[in-house]
């Protein structure tokens, strides 16, 4: 019973900070509005950056959040874009095999409704180079259709957790690596927000199943109530979830409050509750009463094949059953 009522607390606690947040973003942004009277597309992806200055006061002083635009004819009015976050992970790499999964199954009309966005989330010099010249001789077509792009995300955004970064301890890196991976995935969904109808979660270790945007694209069409929160395409963490762009703002806003607390596909789940479960209900029933809110395609349409972590020294070995879609997890060192 005691532990009934502190977790109803929490749930209360965290939907009061939730409104509240949203309140003052809210105000925030009309006053940006009444500052910014003009439709350029790049305005508009500026001032989606300034709701990071609510959450992080170092970001003040800073004229205009916006990521180095690398390659790109930074497109718009698509249905789908595609996020890919990327990280240097030394001798390994699977981007490339990420990338042309994902491209080669496509169709053309596909592709030209589309937009994928490889976002590198790290200040190696090296990295970045690598990632643009891989990119530009391997996917220089889908680079000059505008259907592929690449941006970084400049070092000044991140808040200070190098004490963490720096530290001996095992443990305090990898709160520092979990702390960053959140704000790489929100940075990421702020760019892609205007962009598109839906915003697609991919990682940089993935490939997809033949005619995967095909299926999403029917599935979606065939479901007959609007009111989803996400749709999962995958069972694996953050891979494969599906949103509206109408909805980001409020995902990353929640991802914001929360992003030293836990992982970002634990706090995808954390705003399932507080948004859609009455306060002390159980999660079983919650869930079974917003089914149709909460909604998962069988089988899973992305593989994790990376088993070179992004947390360095890590190997991992996920892998989706394509009969059962379970995950089984072989071996994590």
């Amino acid at each position: 019973m005691r532990t009934r009522h502190v977790n109803l607390l929490i749930t209360l606690i965290a939907v009061v900070l939730f409104s509240f947040s949203c309140f003052c973003i809210s105000r925030m942004t009309q006053t940006i509005e009444k500052k910014v009277n003009t439709s350029d597309t790049n305005e508009t992806m500026f001032d989606a950056f300034e709701v990071l200055k609510f959450f992080f006061p170092h970001l003040r002083k800073v004229d205009r959040i916006y990521p180095d635009v690398i390659m790109g004819r930074e497109k718009t009015g698509v249905t789908f874009a595609l996020g890919i976050s990327t990280v240097n992970r030394g001798n390994y790499s699977y981007l490339k095999q990420t990338l042309t999964s994902l491209l080669s199954r496509m169709t053309l009309p596909e592709e030209k409704d589309s937009v994928v966005i490889v976002s590198i989330a790290d200040s190696n010099e090296n990295y970045v180079k690598s990632v643009v010249d891989m990119i530009t001789k391997k996917f220089k077509r889908q680079v000059t259709s505008g259907s592929l792009e690449v941006i970084s995300i400049p070092a000044y955004f991140y808040p200070n957790i190098s004490h963490a970064a720096g530290s001996t301890d095992d443990s305090e890196k990898l709160e520092s690596w979990r702390i960053k991976q959140v704000l790489d995935f929100c940075f990421l969904m702020l760019y892609a927000q205007p962009k598109a109808m839906y915003y697609l979660q991919l990682e940089d270790d993935i490939i997809a199943n033949k005619m995967y945007l095909t299926k999403i694209t029917d599935f979606v069409h065939n479901i007959t109530s609007n009111n989803w929160l996400y749709i999962e395409f995958s069972v694996l963490g953050f891979i494969g979830k599906l949103f509206k762009s109408e909805d980001l703002t409020d995902f990353v806003h929640f991802f914001l409050m929360f992003y030293k607390d836990k992982p970002v596909d634990l706090l995808l789940g954390d705003i399932f509750l507080v948004k859609m479960c009455t306060p002390g209900e159980a999660l079983e029933k919650c869930i079974e009463r917003n089914k149709h809110i909460r909604i998962r395609y069988k089988p899973s349409l992305f593989q994790h094949v990376g088993i070179q972590s992004s947390y360095p020294g890590r190997e991992q070995y996920f892998k989706v059953s394509v009969l059962t879609c379970s995950c089984v997890i072989h071996k994590v060192s």
